[in-house]
């Protein structure tokens, strides 16, 4: 089992969004960056943790627990000229961008960044690296044990 954060505008999908969707679960679409695209595609799988995370807003930080459901698929959003994500040179013989379904697990007490930050364990934890902006990035188990602590849950939870 492997761990992810995946960061979200929650003015656009929010952990919330995600718990009302039928069986809780969304497909994780639009991701146009190649390392994200190929974690998603290489790596994630079927169980695996994922730290939901809000971002671009008033504060952001960790929102909720969820898990990747299912295998990753070609993100239709790439062939569809009418979608902000669309891209000409994609093709449904070869797509370009993935898609997975992450299903939301709980909603959390905001994890915010600064006290993220403030996290001697965190300290090496891709999101906080400067200059990190990958909407998806790798967890790893101590990481993800120790915000687990922090939340209140069991560490092997999601």
């Amino acid at each position: 089992m492997q761990y992810w954060l995946m960061k979200s505008e929650p003015d656009e999908v929010s952990i919330d969004d995600v718990l009302a969707s039928p069986d809780q679960t969304t497909a994780w679409f639009g991701v146009r960056n190649y390392q994200a695209r190929n974690f998603m595609r290489d790596a994630m799988r079927d169980g695996d943790g994922v730290l939901f995370y809000h971002s671009s807003c008033a504060q952001p930080g960790i929102a909720g627990l969820a898990r990747i459901v299912g295998q990753p698929y070609p993100d239709a959003s790439q062939f569809d000229p009418h979608s902000k994500y669309h891209d000409p040179k994609a093709t449904p013989e070869q797509p370009r961008w993935i898609s997975i379904d992450v299903q939301g697990t709980q909603k959390t007490r905001l994890l915010a960044l600064p006290e993220l930050r403030s996290i001697p364990e965190l300290a090496e934890m891709v999101l906080l690296q400067k200059g990190s902006r990958l909407s998806i990035t790798p967890v790893t188990p101590a990481q993800w044990r120790c915000i687990a602590r922090l939340l209140g849950q069991t560490p092997g939870s999601a």
